[in-house]
């Protein structure tokens, strides 16, 4: 309460509008930030997979989409599926959205799980 309810109560009042036009969505800036934001959380995900190589069950691509259905529980399920008791979107955006970080995680996982192999 002491965050949400006093420090950072202004972010209630900034407008619901989510989405941004899509020549501004397509911009090369927004772009270039995008793809090197997708850049970090690859290394990021790649480099996690390795530290706790190990402790994932199967084998090569197996233990990579186990890895990536490990992630997606832990992250977008976790995070996305809250959304529509807190903003004012549709709950079919966040089903889809779901299923998009579901996927995405799952092969991300199996790509990793092919390529990485412990020394």
């Amino acid at each position: 309460m002491l965050t949400c309810g006093w420090l950072f109560n202004w972010v209630y009042t900034l407008p619901p509008n989510i989405w941004k036009d899509p020549a501004v969505m397509m911009s090369t800036g927004n772009m270039i930030g995008a793809n090197l934001i997708g850049l970090i959380v690859a290394i990021i995900f790649a480099s996690v997979y390795a530290l706790i190589y190990k402790g994932i069950p199967g084998d090569g691509i197996k233990k990579g989409m186990i890895y990536g259905l490990i992630v997606w529980l832990l992250g977008a399920l976790s995070g996305i599926a809250s959304m529509p008791f807190y903003l004012a979107i549709a709950t079919t955006v966040v089903v889809y959205w779901l299923l998009q970080a579901l996927v995405l995680n799952l092969i991300n996982g199996a790509i990793v799980g092919a390529i990485y192999k412990a020394k």
